[in-house]
C-alpha cells in the first residue's frame, strides 16, 4: 500500500487569498481536515510543494471550499488543477481494509454503453489502482484504472460506480 493517497483536486481558485473549490478524487469522499499537510502534485517550479489546510467550508452537494495557510496571490492561481496527496496514516484504516471486498458486486455503469458488469476485485498497483470488472461472456475481468478521468461518480446507496470508459477499453 502507498504511503500517500491522492484525495482531492483543487478545481478552482476562489480568490487570491488561498481558497479553492475542492472535490474528492475518483469518487472518494472528502477527506481533508483542518491542520492536514498535503503534498501538491504535480510539482511546479517556484510553487509550494506542500500546504496546510487552515479552513474548510462545506458548500453542499458534496462540494467544499478549502483555504491553505501561506498560499495567496498569483501562487494560488498557479495551483489550480493540482492534486492533494494526504499521508495514508492520517486516513481512517477502514477505508483500506480489503478494498475489493468493499466494492465487490457493485454495478458499473458506463456513460456510453450503460451497464457493463459488476466489480469483482481491486488491484492496488504502484502506478495506480484498478477495478476488476466481471463482464458476461468474458473469461477474464476487465481492468479499469481508478482515476478521475474514468470514475465520474460513485453512488454508495445504490452500490453503483459510474464511469466514462475510453473508447476501445472493453475490446482489450
Amino acid at each position: 500500500m502507498h504511503d500517500w493517497l491522492d484525495v482531492a483536486v483543487l478545481t478552482k481558485c476562489k480568490n487570491k487569498d488561498g481558497r479553492f473549490a475542492v472535490h474528492g478524487t475518483a469518487g472518494l469522499p472528502f477527506m481533508l481536515d483542518i491542520g492536514d499537510e498535503v503534498a501538491l502534485v504535480p510539482p511546479r517550479i517556484d510553487f509550494p510543494r506542500t500546504a496546510e489546510v487552515s479552513e474548510i467550508r462545506e458548500l453542499g452537494n458534496g462540494k467544499f471550499e478549502v483555504r491553505f495557510a501561506s498560499i495567496e496571490g498569483d501562487v494560488a492561481r498557479g495551483l489550480e488543477g493540482m492534486h492533494c496527496l494526504l499521508r495514508r496514516d492520517l486516513i481512517d484504516d477502514e477505508l483500506f481494509e480489503e478494498p475489493s471486498a468493499a466494492w465487490d458486486g457493485w454495478r458499473v455503469i458506463d456513460a456510453r454503453d450503460g451497464y457493463i458488469g459488476d466489480i469483482c476485485g481491486f488491484v492496488d498497483n504502484p502506478a495506480q489502482s484498478l477495478l476488476e470488472i466481471d463482464i458476461d461472456g468474458r473469461e477474464d475481468p476487465v481492468l479499469v484504472p481508478v482515476v478521475d478521468e474514468i470514475i465520474t461518480d460513485v453512488d454508495v446507496d445504490a452500490q453503483t460506480v459510474y464511469v466514462a470508459l475510453p473508447k476501445g477499453l472493453l475490446d482489450l
